[in-house]
Protein backbone atom coordinates (compact mmCIF):
# COMPACT_ATOMS: atom_id res chain seq x y z
CA UNK A 1 0.00 0.00 0.00
CA UNK A 2 1.38 3.40 -0.98
CA UNK A 3 2.08 5.93 1.79
CA UNK A 4 2.99 8.81 -0.56
CA UNK A 5 -0.19 10.88 -0.03
CA UNK A 6 -0.20 13.70 2.50
CA UNK A 7 -2.01 12.90 5.74
CA UNK A 8 -4.99 15.03 6.66
CA UNK A 9 -5.58 16.41 10.16
CA UNK A 10 -7.68 13.46 11.31
CA UNK A 11 -5.03 11.00 10.12
CA UNK A 12 -2.24 12.99 11.78
CA UNK A 13 -4.14 12.98 15.08
CA UNK A 14 -4.70 9.25 14.72
CA UNK A 15 -0.95 8.70 14.24
CA UNK A 16 -0.18 10.82 17.31
CA UNK A 17 -2.70 8.82 19.37
CA UNK A 18 -1.06 5.60 18.20
CA UNK A 19 2.40 6.91 19.16
CA UNK A 20 1.13 7.96 22.60
CA UNK A 21 -0.47 4.56 23.21
CA UNK A 22 2.84 2.94 22.26
CA UNK A 23 4.66 5.05 24.87
CA UNK A 24 6.23 7.55 22.46
CA UNK A 25 5.73 10.93 24.11
CA UNK A 26 9.06 12.73 23.70
CA UNK A 27 10.73 13.96 20.53
CA UNK A 28 14.37 13.01 20.02
CA UNK A 29 15.11 15.85 17.59
CA UNK A 30 14.04 19.39 16.87
CA UNK A 31 13.05 18.81 13.23
CA UNK A 32 10.40 16.28 12.12
CA UNK A 33 11.48 13.53 9.73
CA UNK A 34 9.13 12.09 7.13
CA UNK A 35 9.96 8.40 7.40
CA UNK A 36 7.54 7.57 4.56
CA UNK A 37 9.57 9.71 2.15
CA UNK A 38 12.80 7.92 3.00
CA UNK A 39 13.93 5.07 0.78
CA UNK A 40 15.43 1.95 2.31
CA UNK A 41 19.12 1.43 1.58
CA UNK A 42 19.91 -0.84 -1.33
CA UNK A 43 20.46 -4.39 -0.23
CA UNK A 44 24.03 -5.63 -0.54
CA UNK A 45 23.76 -9.16 -1.77
CA UNK A 46 27.47 -9.79 -1.96
CA UNK A 47 28.71 -11.78 1.00
CA UNK A 48 31.62 -10.15 2.79
CA UNK A 49 34.95 -11.75 2.11
CA UNK A 50 36.18 -13.90 4.95
CA UNK A 51 39.76 -13.09 5.90
CA UNK A 52 41.58 -16.03 7.45
CA UNK A 53 44.39 -15.31 9.93
CA UNK A 54 47.92 -16.23 8.96
CA UNK A 55 49.28 -19.36 10.64
CA UNK A 56 50.73 -18.46 14.03
CA UNK A 57 49.21 -14.96 14.04
CA UNK A 58 47.40 -13.88 17.23
CA UNK A 59 43.63 -14.02 17.19
CA UNK A 60 41.94 -10.68 16.48
CA UNK A 61 40.65 -8.78 19.48
CA UNK A 62 36.90 -9.20 20.03
CA UNK A 63 34.73 -6.26 19.03
CA UNK A 64 33.51 -4.56 22.23
CA UNK A 65 29.79 -4.45 22.79
CA UNK A 66 28.05 -1.10 22.97
CA UNK A 67 27.95 0.27 26.48
CA UNK A 68 24.53 0.38 28.12
CA UNK A 69 22.64 -0.22 31.34
CA UNK A 70 22.90 -3.62 32.86
CA UNK A 71 20.77 -5.28 35.50
CA UNK A 72 21.61 -4.14 38.99
CA UNK A 73 22.16 -6.20 42.09
CA UNK A 74 19.55 -5.73 44.86
CA UNK A 75 22.21 -6.53 47.45
CA UNK A 76 24.36 -3.72 46.11
CA UNK A 77 21.35 -1.38 46.07
CA UNK A 78 20.68 -2.13 49.73
CA UNK A 79 24.30 -1.47 50.66
CA UNK A 80 24.32 1.83 48.78
CA UNK A 81 21.05 2.96 50.34
CA UNK A 82 22.22 2.05 53.85
CA UNK A 83 25.37 4.11 53.40
CA UNK A 84 23.41 7.37 53.05
CA UNK A 85 23.50 9.39 56.25
CA UNK A 86 21.31 12.22 54.97
CA UNK A 87 18.71 12.89 52.31
CA UNK A 88 21.25 14.89 50.33
CA UNK A 89 23.63 11.92 50.35
CA UNK A 90 20.81 9.59 49.31
CA UNK A 91 19.92 11.87 46.41
CA UNK A 92 23.57 12.01 45.30
CA UNK A 93 23.79 8.22 45.44
CA UNK A 94 20.68 7.86 43.29
CA UNK A 95 22.01 10.38 40.76
CA UNK A 96 25.11 8.23 40.22
CA UNK A 97 23.42 4.83 40.59
CA UNK A 98 23.27 2.98 37.27
CA UNK A 99 21.79 -0.33 38.42
CA UNK A 100 18.19 0.35 37.38
CA UNK A 101 17.52 0.60 33.66
CA UNK A 102 14.67 3.09 34.21
CA UNK A 103 17.29 5.79 34.78
CA UNK A 104 18.52 5.54 31.19
CA UNK A 105 15.07 6.15 29.73
CA UNK A 106 14.05 9.00 32.02
CA UNK A 107 14.87 12.67 31.65
CA UNK A 108 16.00 13.09 35.25
CA UNK A 109 15.71 11.84 38.80
CA UNK A 110 12.46 12.68 40.60
CA UNK A 111 13.57 12.53 44.23
CA UNK A 112 11.13 14.37 46.49
CA UNK A 113 9.29 17.57 47.29
CA UNK A 114 8.05 19.25 50.43
CA UNK A 115 9.50 19.58 53.92
CA UNK A 116 12.04 16.92 54.96
CA UNK A 117 11.29 17.82 58.60
CA UNK A 118 7.59 17.08 58.19
CA UNK A 119 5.97 14.32 60.22
CA UNK A 120 3.58 13.35 57.41
CA UNK A 121 4.96 11.58 54.34
CA UNK A 122 3.06 10.91 51.12
CA UNK A 123 4.30 8.12 48.85
CA UNK A 124 3.13 7.87 45.26
CA UNK A 125 3.77 5.30 42.56
CA UNK A 126 6.14 6.54 39.83
CA UNK A 127 6.77 9.84 38.04
CA UNK A 128 4.68 10.74 35.02
CA UNK A 129 5.64 12.81 31.99
CA UNK A 130 5.31 16.21 33.70
CA UNK A 131 7.16 15.00 36.81
CA UNK A 132 9.92 13.70 34.56
CA UNK A 133 10.24 17.10 32.90
CA UNK A 134 10.24 19.14 36.13
CA UNK A 135 12.06 16.72 38.43
CA UNK A 136 9.38 17.00 41.15
CA UNK A 137 6.69 14.52 42.23
CA UNK A 138 3.02 15.32 41.77
CA UNK A 139 2.95 18.27 39.40
CA UNK A 140 0.55 18.87 36.56
CA UNK A 141 -3.18 18.18 36.96
CA UNK A 142 -2.79 15.39 39.52
CA UNK A 143 -0.42 17.54 41.56
CA UNK A 144 -2.83 20.47 41.49
CA UNK A 145 -5.61 18.21 42.74
CA UNK A 146 -3.34 16.85 45.48
CA UNK A 147 -2.58 20.41 46.60
CA UNK A 148 -6.31 21.15 46.85
CA UNK A 149 -6.88 17.94 48.79
CA UNK A 150 -4.16 18.85 51.28
CA UNK A 151 -5.47 22.40 51.63
CA UNK A 152 -8.92 21.04 52.52
CA UNK A 153 -7.50 19.72 55.81
CA UNK A 154 -5.09 22.58 56.48
CA UNK A 155 -1.95 21.13 54.86
CA UNK A 156 0.36 22.20 52.06
CA UNK A 157 3.77 21.16 50.73
CA UNK A 158 5.57 22.95 53.54
CA UNK A 159 3.90 20.57 56.02
CA UNK A 160 4.34 17.24 54.22
CA UNK A 161 7.14 15.35 52.48
CA UNK A 162 6.31 13.76 49.11
CA UNK A 163 8.19 10.93 47.39
CA UNK A 164 7.54 8.10 44.95
CA UNK A 165 8.08 4.35 45.15
CA UNK A 166 10.24 4.62 42.01
CA UNK A 167 12.29 7.80 41.36
CA UNK A 168 12.49 7.48 37.55
CA UNK A 169 9.67 7.54 35.06
CA UNK A 170 8.90 4.19 33.40
CA UNK A 171 8.61 4.50 29.59
CA UNK A 172 5.09 5.33 28.50
CA UNK A 173 3.95 5.48 32.16
CA UNK A 174 3.89 1.70 32.34
CA UNK A 175 3.98 -0.01 35.72
CA UNK A 176 7.50 -0.72 37.03
CA UNK A 177 8.53 -4.36 36.71
CA UNK A 178 9.12 -6.45 39.85
CA UNK A 179 12.87 -6.32 39.16
CA UNK A 180 12.81 -2.53 38.91
CA UNK A 181 10.79 -2.27 42.11
CA UNK A 182 13.26 -4.53 43.93
CA UNK A 183 16.16 -2.32 42.88
CA UNK A 184 14.41 0.92 43.90
CA UNK A 185 12.83 -0.28 47.15
CA UNK A 186 15.98 -0.02 49.33
CA UNK A 187 16.27 3.66 48.43
CA UNK A 188 12.63 4.30 49.34
CA UNK A 189 13.12 2.50 52.66
CA UNK A 190 16.18 4.59 53.46
CA UNK A 191 14.31 7.74 52.47
CA UNK A 192 11.57 6.89 54.97
CA UNK A 193 14.15 6.10 57.66
CA UNK A 194 15.86 9.46 57.18
CA UNK A 195 12.61 11.45 57.18
CA UNK A 196 11.19 9.39 60.09
CA UNK A 197 7.54 10.39 59.57
CA UNK A 198 4.91 9.69 62.20
CA UNK A 199 2.27 9.15 59.52
CA UNK A 200 2.60 7.71 56.01
CA UNK A 201 -0.12 7.97 53.36
CA UNK A 202 0.28 5.99 50.14
CA UNK A 203 -1.37 7.28 46.97
CA UNK A 204 -2.62 4.62 44.56
CA UNK A 205 -2.69 0.85 44.43
CA UNK A 206 0.90 0.25 43.34
CA UNK A 207 2.36 2.37 46.15
CA UNK A 208 0.04 0.70 48.65
CA UNK A 209 1.04 -2.81 47.61
CA UNK A 210 4.73 -1.86 47.78
CA UNK A 211 4.65 -0.16 51.18
CA UNK A 212 2.07 -2.39 52.86
CA UNK A 213 3.49 -5.58 51.29
CA UNK A 214 0.11 -6.81 50.12
CA UNK A 215 -1.61 -7.92 46.94
CA UNK A 216 -5.04 -6.72 48.09
CA UNK A 217 -6.71 -4.09 45.91
CA UNK A 218 -6.74 -0.40 46.80
CA UNK A 219 -10.54 -0.15 47.06
CA UNK A 220 -10.58 -2.74 49.83
CA UNK A 221 -7.58 -1.32 51.71
CA UNK A 222 -8.09 2.44 51.40
CA UNK A 223 -8.89 4.46 54.49
CA UNK A 224 -7.63 1.84 56.97
CA UNK A 225 -4.76 2.64 59.33
CA UNK A 226 -2.13 0.02 60.07
CA UNK A 227 1.08 -0.13 62.04
CA UNK A 228 3.89 -0.25 59.49
CA UNK A 229 7.56 -1.12 59.45
CA UNK A 230 9.27 0.54 56.49
CA UNK A 231 12.92 -0.40 56.53
CA UNK A 232 13.92 0.09 60.16
CA UNK A 233 11.31 2.77 60.82
CA UNK A 234 8.02 2.06 62.62
CA UNK A 235 5.09 4.30 61.76
CA UNK A 236 1.35 4.41 61.09
CA UNK A 237 0.17 4.14 57.50
CA UNK A 238 -3.03 4.54 55.48
CA UNK A 239 -3.60 4.03 51.75
CA UNK A 240 -5.84 6.30 49.72
CA UNK A 241 -6.71 6.81 46.07
CA UNK A 242 -4.30 8.42 43.62
CA UNK A 243 -5.25 11.93 42.42
CA UNK A 244 -4.92 10.77 38.80
CA UNK A 245 -7.54 8.09 39.51
CA UNK A 246 -9.83 10.75 40.99
CA UNK A 247 -9.49 12.86 37.85
CA UNK A 248 -10.64 9.88 35.78
CA UNK A 249 -13.34 8.86 38.28
CA UNK A 250 -14.75 11.98 39.97
CA UNK A 251 -17.35 9.92 41.86
CA UNK A 252 -14.51 8.39 43.91
CA UNK A 253 -13.65 11.79 45.43
CA UNK A 254 -16.20 11.06 48.16
CA UNK A 255 -14.09 8.10 49.30
CA UNK A 256 -10.90 10.16 49.15
CA UNK A 257 -12.54 12.89 51.24
CA UNK A 258 -13.35 10.36 53.97
CA UNK A 259 -9.70 9.28 53.92
CA UNK A 260 -8.58 12.90 54.28
CA UNK A 261 -10.87 13.37 57.26
CA UNK A 262 -9.38 10.22 58.80
CA UNK A 263 -5.89 11.68 58.26
CA UNK A 264 -6.97 14.93 59.93
CA UNK A 265 -8.34 13.03 62.93
CA UNK A 266 -5.11 11.03 63.21
CA UNK A 267 -3.05 14.24 63.04
CA UNK A 268 -5.12 15.79 65.81
CA UNK A 269 -4.81 12.69 67.99
CA UNK A 270 -1.00 12.80 67.67
CA UNK A 271 -0.77 16.57 68.07
CA UNK A 272 0.38 17.12 64.50
CA UNK A 273 -2.32 19.61 63.52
Amino acid sequence: MSQAHALNNAELLSVLDWYHAAGVDLAVGEDPIDRFAQKPPAANTAAPARVLPMPGAPAPAPIPLAAGPVGGDPTGARALAASAQSLDQLRSILETYDGCGLKFRATQLVFADGNPEAKIMLIGEAPGAEEDRQGKPFVGRSGQLLDRMLAAIGLDRTKVYIANSVPWRPPGNRAPSPEEMELCLPFLHRQVELVAPKLVVTLGGSAMQTVFKTSVGIIKMRGKWEDLSIGAHATHGMPTLHPAYLLRNPAAKQQAWRDLLSLKMKMDALGLG
